[in-house]
């Protein structure tokens, strides 16, 4: 449990020194976006398949903290930071970094308590490394949907 509460302060005090590129509007979207994706994915992934669980396997109310106060704000960081406007290559480098540090930060979870709170099934290292992009690849498109949205409700208002 000392993991997780680690964590949770401190990924979520980088999003609120991280400088903002997002709207509050895209903050609370893509936060509601995060916790109902994962929340989804895990309900496969991990209840109904076992591939992998937090503290305990089925449903516990500890899982709450990853789902509502560890991920999201992991995602408004990489949103806030992610060069956009760069070229292909340092977008590619980008996702590169982060699919390093996910899986760092993966390994550090598996830790014994109180550091660690997750716990593999058939899961493995293997699964996050390919998976991560995709998920990366998702949250990015489902953000870049919120801003043409947002930016043609703007337009069509003045």
């Amino acid at each position: 449990m000392v993991g997780i509460i680690i964590a949770v302060i401190l990924f979520n005090l980088i999003a609120i020194k991280v400088k903002k590129r997002l709207t509050r509007s895209e903050m609370l979207q893509i936060w509601l976006f995060t916790t109902l994706f994962q929340l989804m994915f895990d309900v496969f992934i991990s209840l109904k398949y076992q591939g992998y669980w937090y503290f305990t396997k089925g449903v516990d109310w500890q899982s709450l903290l990853v789902y509502l106060c560890l991920v999201p704000p992991v995602n408004l960081i990489f949103l806030n930071v992610y060069p956009l406007k760069s070229p292909l290559w340092k977008q590619f480098s980008f996702f590169l970094a982060w699919n390093v540090g996910i899986v760092i930060y993966e390994v550090l979870t598996l830790l014994p308590e109180p550091w660690g709170y997750f716990h593999y099934g058939w899961w493995s290292l293997y699964h996050s490394i390919m998976i991560n992009p995709f998920l990366l690849l998702i949250l990015l498109g489902f953000y870049k949907l919120v801003r043409r949205l947002e930016h043609k409700a703007v337009v069509k208002q003045v």
